[in-house]
């Protein structure tokens, strides 16, 4: 067994210093993976179930095969690497702000998203998703005016609880409509919150799209040996 705790990588950034630690926990008997910007968590290993509840409701509306994504925020792997095993799925665009978080997969540190960085399927862009959206650009650099069947966000703990200020105003219905120009027609914006349901949020999600849903994702957790939630929005255009 290796070290209890070691630190993989760590870099100051914009928004502030972000760490990629694995931790043993004997009680689990486990590898814990766990990402901190600064002194505040943003994910961990232990949690997956809703970043994986994301890809997989995000896509079970569309009909069809050749599905094109984009997944807003890379973090540990788990979004992006669930939508890869949906067969229908073509292409994985994943825009991420931190090129550490991106060499983090790329460099294969976590096992458990081992082969997103490989797949022919997935394509890395270093970008700010907000301001990318915002700008009207589109999310593929290559391909401006490029629209797609998905769009799948973890990036902020909530549409009230962003991580940067500069955030708050795409979950505006201004916001939102930008992002719903990037999808095809009948396609899907889907977020991530660690929130329970919003009406607020939910009303400014029914000003943009014809249909919106927030489900609550229920999962155990380990730490208190009760049960924790997350909550996944789904909008189709």
């Amino acid at each position: 067994m290796g070290a209890r705790f070691e630190e993989l990588a760590w870099r100051e950034t914009p928004i502030g210093a972000i760490s990629l630690r694995r931790r043993r926990d004997p009680a689990l008997d486990v590898d814990v993976y766990e990402v901190k910007l600064d002194d505040e968590f943003l994910m961990s290993s232990l949690f997956p179930v809703a970043e994986i509840e994301l890809a997989r409701l995000g896509l079970a509306p569309l009909d069809g095969d050749g599905l094109d994504v984009a997944v807003g925020g890379l973090g540990l792997g788990y979004t992006a690497r669930t939508a890869l095993e949906d067969p229908r799925v073509r292409s994985v665009v994943v825009v991420e702000a931190i090129e550490d978080v991106i060499d983090w997969h790329r460099r294969q540190l976590l096992p458990f998203a081992a082969g997103l960085a490989v797949d022919p399927r997935t394509r890395f862009v270093r970008a700010d998703f907000f301001a990318t959206v915002a700008a009207g650009g589109g999310l593929d650099p290559t391909t401006p005016d490029r629209r797609f069947h998905a769009v799948l966000l973890d990036v902020d703990h909530s549409p009230r609880n962003v991580l940067h200020p500069s955030h708050a105003a795409f979950y505006t219905a201004a916001g939102l409509r930008r992002v719903a120009d990037l999808l095809h027609p009948r396609g899907v914006f889907a977020l991530w919150s660690d929130d329970p349901p919003d009406e607020d949020f939910g009303r400014v999600l029914a000003e943009v799209f014809p249909t919106s849903q927030a489900h609550v994702v229920r999962f155990p957790n380990p730490l208190t040996g009760g049960e924790s939630a997350n909550t996944v929005y789904v909008a189709r255009r």
